[in-house]
């Protein structure tokens, strides 16, 4: 009986090393290991791939648009970006990591906010509309074209909650991984206001165009 008891408490300690390394194994929220698996996870939502036909022609006739994202209080780490585009299948992100030195056109989208704001939105306790009319989210980027997708925006950020990340550590470069060294939230952040424009907002709800689902 006793040498039974010993070997299930050395295998519930193994599986308590094994679950803890899991855990330890999780990419840093906003990394680019981070970032490939939100690429992954914006080609299995529906919501996405199926509901941006319209939002994907604003492409400054690149075939694709840029989304670059990152963590207001990880100020030493680089951003990441996806790219996304229209397929066969509908409009998936097709490319995902670092974000490059490559210039933003009026057609792409920049996005930070403090780890605990990311965490809030991607737990759904208030949708984008929400984050940005008080700050939370700093966006820069087509307002009107993003204010008349805010069910995709809503899903969008819900992913953030959906891909596993360490919201304990900064992001990092991993060596040899290729980044854009530069030190772009300095230069972008004074651009981006801190609320919404509340005019611009009730303008797009007077189209019908704004939905936060309610957040």
């Amino acid at each position: 009986m006793k040498k039974m008891t010993l070997v299930a408490c050395a295998a519930g300690v193994t599986f308590l090393v094994a679950s803890a390394s899991i855990v330890q194994a999780q990419p840093a929220l906003m990394s680019k290991a981070w970032v490939d698996g939100m690429c992954d996870a914006w080609n299995a939502e529906p919501g996405l791939t199926q509901n941006l036909d319209g939002w994907i022609e604003n492409d400054s006739d690149r075939g694709y648009k840029l989304m670059r994202i990152y963590r207001r209080d990880c100020p030493e780490s680089p951003w990441v970006q996806m790219k996304t585009a229209k397929t066969g299948d509908g409009v998936l992100c097709v490319e995902s990591g670092w974000a490059t030195d490559e210039e933003l056109t009026g057609a792409d989208y920049v996005m930070f906010a403090e780890t605990s704001r990311w965490q809030e939105m991607g737990e759904g306790l208030y949708g984008p509309m929400k984050g940005m009319m008080t700050g939370r989210l700093k966006f820069k980027g087509p307002k009107f074209e993003a204010m008349r997708n805010m069910g995709p925006f809503s899903n969008f950020l819900l992913l953030v909650g959906k891909v596993p990340g360490d919201v304990d550590a900064c992001p990092e470069i991993v060596a040899g991984e290729p980044t854009a060294e530069a030190d772009m939230p300095e230069i972008l952040e004074e651009d981006i206001p801190g609320e919404l424009d509340e005019g611009a907002l009730e303008a797009v709800q007077d189209e019908g165009g704004a939905d936060d689902s309610g957040r």
